[in-house]
């Protein structure tokens, strides 16, 4: 099975407010494996990789609007996965 790797920029209020947190659990639920970080101009970096129906569903929880704080745009990527992440952690 091909692993793919989602990457998301996710903008809004999504800092101090246990966005990422929120993104780990809803990650191990799925079986996928990654991290999201903050990043210095208030976005969150989330990457993860996996199933790719996996990942669709990781994207579709981050632009649903039933995240923590508020997020105004996910800006997301597919490509193939590159493996070197173990589990889920927030950076």
């Amino acid at each position: 099975m091909s692993e793919t790797r989602l990457t998301a920029t996710v903008t809004g209020q999504v800092q101090a407010v246990g966005f990422r947190y929120w993104v780990r659990r809803r990650a191990e639920k799925l079986g996928v494996t990654g991290t999201a970080v903050n990043e210095p101009d208030g976005s969150v970096t989330v990457i993860a990789e996996g199933d790719r129906d996996a990942a669709g569903q990781l994207l579709d929880a981050l632009r649903s609007g039933n995240t923590p704080g508020q997020v105004r745009n996910v800006e997301a990527e597919f490509s193939e996965g590159r493996g070197g992440y173990s589990s889920f952690r927030e950076g």
